[in-house]
């Protein structure tokens, strides 16, 4: 009994402690209905040469990035809708504003920050998060980074971190060797051509070699306009033998009309390296959230993703590893929530290119309210790559009749001195736990949520205590008195 007591008293103090920070989230998902005011805002709707000469020309791009962004937008005409997964006619992408520069300038002092976009992100909890000492912090309303923080530390060590629009500036070279080259081409799928056309904002972090970051470095996207297309880039560049970890959140509004985040993650893990990227999303539901993520691992390098994806009404979202060097290795984890009127198809890819590489995917998903969650993925093993293994594990739990959960492995397996499995599993909470949990003097409502937690408890204990509480709370928000 003693022990039982105990464990009620941890979970009724992190169910307090995540309070606070689920309800910056909500109360900012509430509140902030009125758009900032903009210096800089396309002229036109939809897509044209015109709108990507003008959007260039205002950011004092080089001419090579506006070839490049041409050359995209020829990509992008030329290309079909995907003809899988979820229903995008809806998207009308003529219909959207593919650029918003927010009044301000980039700013290093929270101070100058405009008012307006200073408390969206004290609702979010930035200047708490500068306060646990992460490493550094970027913030980016709509189009541009607008607060931009270092500590001093990170540039003793050499360490690149700033918006891509900065780091276009003042280290032109190396972001054109390695913007949408090798990692996520233009011509990748339609929408990382239309991201390489009209994209904007985002991170750029390099790590010089055998550099190790103790601290996590951390980016908050917001979208905050209707009918708005966002297309951060991010760039991650861990030299042999660095380590580096990436926090990204993403929030937005709700609006009834739709709106698009398409981003592009292109990160390059070279020897001995180590990486990893947790994305926390919470998009709105009227978000459709189409991104393309891959790393590019290297000799004895690790990459792991980890994510949990909350919000959006359609969510297309396939993490890819390429394990390029002998030894090298991938970790997904993931969490996927779809409630009412959200349809998450999502995955991971990975492609053993080299000898003794190995990968491990877990996904969990839980679907409520009519939501419906896919897990898609691909693990390719080609030949000649003896020693490899790859594991996948797919977990979907239903809460209630209206719900529905599928999965579509494949797993194209090319060389025979190799390990591969896949197991999937999807169920209801069984009566069985739920009874005897009851039986213990704990409520229905209580001993759903603690099952829950269990369920999704291997993905929670890889991030951050904050996000772990963040995300545990916001889907005991979403189940409460169902």
């Amino acid at each position: 009994m003693a022990k039982e007591k105990k464990s009620q008293e941890i979970i009724q103090r992190a169910s307090e402690t995540g309070a606070s920070i689920a309800s910056s989230l909500a109360e900012q998902s509430k509140s902030i209905q009125n758009p900032p005011n903009f210096s800089f805002k396309v002229d036109e709707k939809g897509l044209s040469e015109h709108v990507i000469r003008e959007i260039s020309k205002s950011k004092g791009e080089p001419d090579w990035m506006l070839q490049k962004r041409l050359a995209s937008y020829k990509i992008y005409k030329s290309k079909p809708m995907p003809n899988f997964g979820p229903d995008l006619s809806k998207l009308n992408l003529d219909d959207l504003t593919n650029y918003v520069r927010p009044e301000g300038h980039s700013t290093r002092s929270w101070s100058e920050v405009p008012d307006d976009i200073r408390k969206t992100f004290d609702r979010l909890g930035v200047p708490a998060a500068e306060r646990d000492f992460l490493a550094g912090v970027s913030a980016q309303y709509d189009s541009e980074v607008l607060y931009n923080n270092i500590q001093k530390e990170l540039e003793s060590q050499g360490v690149i971190f700033m918006s891509m629009d900065q780091a276009l500036r003042e280290h032109e070279e190396l972001v054109k060797k390695y913007f949408m080259t090798t990692c996520v081409p233009a011509g990748d799928n339609k929408f990382s051509a239309l991201h390489g056309a009209v994209w904007s904002g985002g991170s750029f972090v390099h790590v010089p070699k055998g550099v190790k970051i103790e601290r996590p470095l951390q980016i908050y996207f917001i979208m905050n306009y209707p009918q708005y297309g966002q297309f951060e880039h991010t760039i991650i560049i861990a030299e042999e033998g660095a380590e580096v970890q990436y926090i990204e959140g993403c929030t937005a509004p709700h609006y009834s009309s739709a709106s698009l985040h398409s981003a592009v993650v292109e990160i390059f893990a070279k020897k001995d390296s180590r990486v990893r990227y947790t994305s926390v999303q919470n998009w709105s539901k009227n978000v459709y959230n189409l991104n393309t993520k891959r790393a590019l691992v290297g000799e004895n390098a690790t990459m792991e993703w980890i994510s949990g994806t909350l919000g959006s009404g359609v969510t297309m979202l396939y993490p890819c590893s390429v394990l390029q060097g002998r030894g090298a290795r991938a970790d997904h984890l993931a969490i996927a929530f779809a409630g009412e009127g959200q349809v998450k198809d999502s995955g991971a890819k990975v492609i053993h290119q080299a000898q003794d590489t190995h990968s491990v995917v877990v996904s969990k998903s839980i679907s409520i309210g009519g939501g419906h969650n896919t897990y898609r993925g691909l693990e390719r093993i080609l030949p000649g790559c003896k020693g490899s293994s790859t594991h996948v594990r797919c977990d979907s739990m239903i809460l209630d009749e209206l719900s529905s959960a599928s999965t579509i492995p494949s797993m194209q397996i090319e060389e025979k001195d190799v390990s591969a499995g896949h197991e999937a599993t999807v169920g209801r909470i069984s009566a069985e736990q739920l009874m005897y949990l009851r039986s213990r003097g704990i409520s229905e409502e209580e001993a759903t949520r603690l099952i829950v937690a269990g369920f999704i408890e291997p993905v929670l204990k890889a991030l951050p205590m904050e996000y772990a509480v963040e995300i545990n709370r916001l889907i005991e928000m979403e189940i409460e008195g169902m």
